[in-house]
């Protein structure tokens, strides 16, 4: 049985651990993408930006799928689909239709439920923050995820959009969508997995994110949503060696997740 008490033995002897990821193919897997859970394991394969694929021993659950359907086309049909919020890097309708098939499900945050055309909705549970709910028969927590610096406050505004908590097998994953380091992210406990943003102005920079992973000082942290097409890049290795300057205990890993070079 595997526990987050587990992983922070094996990374705390090291400190500021950091793994650098090939780009996971289903086919190549890659050990350092897999998450051993208490019947199982969690395979994590970056796709691009903000974008992802987990298999798990629930299923297979894409986060914020855009871009060609291509891109997911070596693996299975998703049995769940998260969406956190609206903006064309995590929501796009085209994708929606391509990847999705009969049995899948799909969380997503009120604005993107709105936006949905009607059949799309009989397969979907909108969420609001603080709200949870069962699919697959695990937990997913919807946490807020929002702007909290003056001048950025109108990109992703208080009580609009979603972050994820799933409890799976034994795991804790948290999907942070677009935010800065929140009282409530920060206020976080028991994170086995997360993924944080940081790019400029949308969400927050290297520095800013290193302390807000530190506050809640998750097992693994994949750092995501780097680079923009508006520029704004911030730097996974600054963010990384930020990071294991303080007490967390956080391993990093580097996923590829800009193989066609965006930004």
């Amino acid at each position: 049985m595997t526990s987050r008490r587990t992983f922070l033995t094996m990374t705390a002897a090291t400190g500021a651990a950091i793994t650098i990821l090939p780009f996971a193919s289903r086919a190549q897997g890659g050990g350092e993408n897999v998450f051993p859970t208490d019947s199982g394991e969690i395979v994590v394969h970056p796709i691009e930006h903000a974008s992802f694929v987990m298999e798990t021993p629930v299923g297979v659950i894409i986060v914020d799928p855009v871009g060609d359907p291509s891109l997911y086309a070596d693996f299975p049909d998703p049995d769940l689909i998260l969406i956190t919020h609206e903006h064309g890097d995590h929501f796009n309708q085209e994708t929606l239709d391509a990847i999705s098939s009969a049995r899948t499900q799909m969380i997503v945050n009120t604005a993107v439920y709105d936006m949905l055309p009607e059949a799309m909705r009989a397969m979907t549970q909108q969420m609001g923050n603080g709200e949870t709910t069962d699919v697959l028969g695990f937990d997913v927590e919807a946490v807020p995820a929002y702007n909290i610096t003056e001048g950025r406050l109108d990109y992703h505004p208080m009580g609009r959009d979603n972050g994820y908590i799933l409890s799976i097998d034994g795991l804790r994953i948290y999907i942070a969508g677009d935010t800065e380091g929140t009282e409530e992210m920060r206020a976080l406990d028991e994170i086995d997995i997360a993924f944080v943003p940081m790019n400029l102005p949308f969400t927050m920079d290297a520095t800013q994110a290193a302390d807000a992973v530190a506050a809640f000082a998750p097992a693994y942290v994949y750092p995501y949503h780097y680079r923009g097409r508006d520029g704004g890049t911030q730097d996974p290795q600054e963010f990384a060696q930020l990071l294991g300057e303080t007490d967390a205990g956080t391993e990093v890993r580097i996923g590829e997740w800009y193989p066609n070079g965006m930004g």
